[in-house]
């Protein structure tokens, strides 16, 4: 049984399905693993591995190898053509192939000449399933020249002039490299005024008198023979003129205004300024429709070159260099235009099927101009390679349909154009091989609870076995809901538990037989310190002790070692170690730090920290609790292309142990100044390893944190740039929506520049519709978010995906997504419009869905116009209010609520879409029935009189109907608010006026009124209004005052009261021998004590207002109001009318304050009002 622990692989997206693995084999890239096992009997076509390049230089002096290796079932055997013709190896006695290999090995230091063999070589590798072919090899031999001889005349010229030296070194292969020096073999110094072109020559702005020498030499150095040529040298002497006269630049090199220039793709563009004048003239670079590339553009030369690495397509323009000194300023125009060689989009890839399948092999490059695409077969042109009846070629693409085991070929791809070529090989391989499982039997995985685990099934067959895995030795296939299936047939447990523990059986199936192997799974513990050490403050010279429980799976055993700020304890007999325990004995200054308790089985590992703080044994002020100080000494090691090991030192933790420390990143390149998080580690470490994303200039700091908070950042880190690299993901939120009927409008949410990881940030955008069979059609566009295109069909599916890529490669293959083209107005109105109406308020609306087809967009819904032509007789029918209800979705009927009763209506119906609304349908018409009215418009009580009131009112705004008659219901109302015998009254539907006769003087009266329709009758209004008073009976009454017989019944009264005035006067008098005054006064009674008026009480009686005559138009004082100190028989003693008041013609306009409205009572209750002259009746 074997043990093994499986990294993490790539994951495999897949919906809830039984857990198989199902591939498309469409188009496969599948490589038949080499396996030992499977090469014994398994055949593959040939594969170029290893060859030479294509330009070929090579040394004279050395042996010629060209080399061709290639793989393959069985071993393939090598040949070779030279200039197009077969190279006949056995027939050169120089030349010889390596056993086992296609290589060449020319010996040609013995004897021969390399020039001999220059030539353009080729390499095939073939055997019963097909040849493959190397590219086109051209060999050449270096050369290095000599100069020609030439007398060179010595050059004599003033100060301030201009001087060119030429170099003109001989053409060698490959060109040599230029450099001027001195007979002492030392280099010329260069500078602004002196400096060495492109070309070779030595240029100078202008000559001082210390240029003068003898021995200016150009020197041409051929790295490829390690040799170095000389010019002979050139003697320029300077003579110093009495005045040096300045003027403006003009360039020496290149000549004119504007110059031409041509690159390719990839390569470094470098342009040339130089200039002469007096002074010396300053070089400035810009480009003239946009702005030179970040972090692509170098300065060479003192600023006269510029140069621009890896240059593409975009970098296209009009380059302007600037020549300035005091006395002016001169331009000069140089037009780049960059071209392309062939480069890959998709190179062609292996194909493994089985007979019977289908698969296409799809070769795409692109170029400046467009490279031209041609294939081979087995080194052959298609176009007269034997015939295959299962092969078809479209363009860049070759599609296979039923393939049998003699379609089984090698396939070259050729891409060229002016500038070059690309050649890819790519094999058909036609297999029928039952599954073979690769996997080790009996294989035994132990993972730590909780943690991921992952069991191999590595495979291969033909056609592609799919897998399943079962658990023990019953049971179903295990599913996608607790389960993930690797396309390497990997079966991962995201969280193992306990019960994952068992035999899990992997098989693999195709339809020419099954394979199956065991493997097994134990779940362990984990390993848990449950007694951490913890953090002390001991005196000098005292003993220390820290614990470390460990609680462990019982089939493993743990190791516990202790360390000492991440070293090993210190050799010293004071540090002793038992089962749970470190103990440190006679503690010094040195022994305060971290000490770590790390506890490891074969599976895992933990870990726990304490801080031991040494202090004097004399007391000692109180320590300062603070924030830690920053840390420092940040150093940066391990650089790697995507990590980077990070390391410090803490600074002083302030009496309280740091429990973190925070690693923040700055990017230079793409966000100066900004800092972000990058990650956290514990307080008790001090170096981290950082995961780095391409293409970022990154600074980093260190902040600590503690108990009281974090500490200030440290000084940053030196930069780190690492290399640039394809992005690794695309953007996001793309979406396609069209703007206008006949456009499709692409937009994404590009990339940030942290993001881009690379230069030449730029994104692919690709379309076709969703229902047809076009291929995709794609673009690259600059870095933007939206891309539109033009001429499409009306509100029609697309798919589309959004790639990006820069100067290093493409991000990986996008997701699909679909949107459509832009939306038009819906051609078809909705059809078999029907209302039925529900009641006077309500009507159910009815129609027939319009075809989808018709709608040209996203069906929103449908939306109803309707509108009452009631009152379109008044008014131009344009400005007729009409009212919309929308019904979301395809709904086919719907309410219309709120409306009008007794009216003629009219709708249509439109259908929306998100472009607008279609065409209405035709006009319905329908009616509401009759409804219950509104209540009358007002209701006004007019000309009260003694026994009658008249009515007025207004018809009701809303009549909701015809109206049939009005209710006018009315009762009296006592001085308690008691209501009377209500009284109902039927009045015709043409009136508004009526007249109430026969009612009781001086009363209150309350009107319910309201008017009816045939649906019933509507809301009421309410009223109330008091007949007026009798005057002449009032008259009469206030007219006893003045009979005789009242007269006389009131003297003697009067004289009556007199005598018993008298009589106690005289008691009085004669009482005054006794003390009874003073105890009346010392035990009076309260009930009988007199009162007085500012109480509100009785004092002095007197009636004398009471028997004045009540006149005409004085009933009330001035204020309308009947106030309680002018008569006790007030409306405030007989109810709660305080604010009650009466009009002008008598008629009370009052309300009963703090009193809610009855409603109409039936009852013989009586009617009659206590009013002060009511009660003046009741006394007569």
């Amino acid at each position: 049984m074997q043990l093994k622990i499986m990294p993490k692989k790539k994951r495999l997206s897949a919906g809830r399905v039984p857990l198989i693995l199902f591939l498309c084999q469409m188009i496969s890239a599948l490589d038949v693993p080499l396996d030992s096992k499977l090469l014994e009997d398994l055949v593959q076509p040939p594969t170029i591995i290893q060859q030479s390049p294509k330009d070929y230089i090579i040394d004279p002096r050395e042996n010629i190898v060209i080399q061709c290796e290639a793989k393959g079932k069985p071993p393939p055997s090598f040949s070779w053509t030279r200039n197009g013709t077969h190279f006949d190896i056995d027939k050169d006695p120089l030349v010889t192939m390596k056993t086992g290999s296609g290589t060449l090995v020319i010996n040609i230091m013995s004897e021969g000449k390399a020039e001999t063999y220059e030539g353009v070589y080729q390499c095939t590798a073939r055997n019963e399933r097909g040849a493959a072919i190397s590219n086109n090899i051209v060999v050449r031999p270096s050369r290095s020249p000599l100069w020609t001889k030439e007398k060179l005349e010595p050059i004599t010229l003033r100060s301030g002039q201009s001087l060119v030296l030429p170099c003109r070194p001989p053409i060698g292969l490959p060109p040599a490299i230029i450099f001027w020096m001195d007979n002492s073999f030392q280099r010329l110094p260069q500078s602004e005024r002196v400096s060495q072109g492109l070309n070779g020559d030595l240029y100078f702005s202008n000559v001082l008198p210390e240029d003068s020498r003898e021995d200016y030499i150009c020197y041409a150095r051929f790295n490829h023979t390690q040799t170095i040529q000389q010019k002979q040298p050139i003697s320029v002497k300077v003579i110093l003129a009495k005045s040096n006269r300045e003027r403006p630049p003009t360039f020496l090199t290149p000549e004119g205004n504007a110059s031409n220039k041509e690159e390719l793709r990839g390569n470094v563009l470098s342009l040339e300024c130089i200039a002469e004048g007096l002074p010396t003239p300053i070089i400035y670079w810009i480009k003239e429709d946009g702005t030179l590339p970040i972090n692509r553009t170098f300065y060479r030369n003192f600023q006269k070159t510029l140069q621009i690495i890896q240059v593409s397509e975009a970098d296209s323009g009009k380059y302007q260099c600037i020549a300035k000194n005091a006395l002016g300023v001169i331009h000069h125009t140089i037009s780049v235009t960059v071209k392309a060689a062939p480069y890959w989009i998709m190179a062609p890839q292996n194909l493994v099927l089985s007979p019977g399948e289908d698969g296409a092999l799809i070769c795409r490059a692109n170029g400046n101009p467009k490279p031209r695409i041609s294939w081979l077969s087995n080194g052959v042109p298609i176009e007269i390679a034997p015939d295959d009846p299962s092969r078809k070629i479209s363009g860049d693409t070759i599609i296979f349909s039923s393939v049998q085991e003699r379609s089984s070929a090698v396939y070259q791809c050729n891409a060229s154009n002016e500038y070059g070529y690309l050649l890819g090989n790519a094999f058909v391989n036609v297999l029928a091989e039952p599954p073979r499982i690769l996997t080790s039997a009996n294989t035994l995985y132990q993972v730590i609870a909780n943690r991921p685990a992952l069991l191999d099934c590595a495979f291969f067959g033909s056609p592609l076995p799919t897998i399943e895995w079962f658990k023990g030795t019953k049971g179903s296939a295990l599913r996608e809901d607790t389960y993930v299936l690797h396309e390497n047939g990997t079966l991962e447990i995201p969280v193992a538990q306990k019960d994952s523990t068992g035999t899990y059986t992997c098989v693999a199936r195709n339809k020419l037989g099954m394979a199956k192997n065991e493997v097994h799974l134990e779940i362990k513990d984990p390993t848990r310190i449950i007694k951490q050490p913890e953090y002390a403050v001991v005196q000098r010279g005292s003993t220390v002790s820290f614990e470390c429980k460990v609680k462990h799976d019982h089939t493993l055993i743990p190791t516990v070692i202790w360390l000492k700020d991440n070293g090993e304890l210190p050799s010293d007999g004071r540090f002793t170690i038992d089962k749970d325990h470190l103990v440190v004995a006679d503690v010094s200054d040195n022994d305060g730090g971290t000490y770590t308790c790390v506890a490891n089985t074969t599976l895992d590992n933990v870990s726990a920290s304490a801080v031991l703080s040494v202090v004097a044994p004399t007391p000692t002020p109180a320590p300062i609790y603070d924030v830690p100080n920053p840390p420092f000494d940040l150093e940066l090691t391990d650089q790697l292309d995507k990590s980077v090991q990070l390391s410090w030192t803490p600074g002083d933790d302030n009496n309280s142990p740091i429990t973190k420390f925070i690693i923040e990143y700055e990017d230079a390149m793409h966000e100066a100044g900004l800092w972000r998080h990058q990650t956290e580690v514990p307080g008790t470490q001090t170096t981290a390893q950082l995961k780095l994303s391409p293409y970022v200039n990154y600074s980093f700091r260190v902040m600590a944190e503690n108990s009281l908070g974090r500490s200030l950042p440290s000084e940053a880190s030196e930069q780190y740039l690492t290399k640039a690299a394809e992005p690794d993901k695309n953007p996001m939120t793309v979406e396609g929506l069209g703007s206008e009927p006949d456009n499709l409008v692409i937009t994404w949410q590009p990339l940030n520049g942290f993001e881009s990881n690379g230069p030449g940030l730029q994104y692919k955008v690709s379309w076709r519709q969703k229902d047809g069979d076009d291929e995709w059609t794609s673009v690259v566009v600059a870095n933007v978010s939206k891309y539109i295109v033009s001429g499409t069909p009306t509100f029609v599916p697309y798919l589309i995906k959004v790639q990006a890529l820069n100067d290093v490669g493409f991000a990986p293959e996008p997701a699909v997504v679909m949107g459509h083209s832009g939306e038009d107005l819906p051609m078809v109105a909705p059809g078999n419009v029907h209302v039925t109406v529900v009641n006077s308020t309500l009507a159910e609306v009815h129609w027939d869905p319009v075809p989808l087809k018709s709608v040209r967009g996203h069906l929103q819904g449908y939306r109803i116009y309707y509108w009452t032509d009631q009152n379109s007789s008044k008014r131009n029918r344009r400005h007729i209010e009409k009212k919309i209800l929308t019904f979301q979705g395809s709904k086919t009927h719907g309410m219309l609520p709120g409306l009008e009763p007794f009216s003629h209506y009219t709708l249509n119906i439109r259908v929306i879409n998100g472009k607008g609304e279609g065409p209405a349908s035709p006009d319905r018409v329908f009616h509401t029935p009759e409804g219950v009215p509104s209540a009358p418009s007002s209701l006004k009580i007019v000309n009260p009189t003694l026994d009658s009131l008249t009515l007025e009112w207004d018809p009701p705004s809303h009549p909701n109907g015809i109206l049939t008659e009005y209710t006018l219901k009315y009762q009296p109302i006592n001085s308690t608010h008691e209501l009377g015998p209500l009284v109902d009254l039927k009045i015709p539907a043409n009136k508004t006026r009526w007249t109430l006769k026969n009612l009781n003087f001086s009363t209150r009266y309350k009107f319910y009124f309201y008017a009816q329709t045939s649906a019933g009758s509507g809301s009421q209004i309410t009223e109330e209004a008091v007949t007026t008073v009798d005057e002449a009976m009032a008259s009469r009454q206030v007219d006893i005052a003045t009979q005789g017989w009242f007269i006389g019944l009131m003297c003697a009264v009067a004289l009556l009261i007199l005598i018993l005035l008298i009589v106690c006067f005289i008691r009085r008098n004669k009482g005054g021998k006794y003390p009874v005054k003073e105890k009346e006064d010392a035990h009076a009674d309260p009930e009988i004590q007199p009162m007085k008026e500012d109480d509100g009480t009785f004092g002095e009686y007197s009636d004398a207002e009471d028997h004045k005559p009540l006149k005409k138009g004085s009933r009330t004082p001035s204020d309308r109001t009947v106030k309680k100190e002018d008569s006790d028989d007030s409306l405030v003693d007989y109810g709660e009318g305080v604010n009650g008041q009466f009009n002008e013609d008598g008629s009370f306009i009052g309300q009963y304050s703090g009193k809610k409205e009855k409603e109409p009572a039936e009852g013989n209750e009586s009617s009659e009002a206590p009013s002060p002259v009511n009660a003046m009746n009741s006394f007569v």
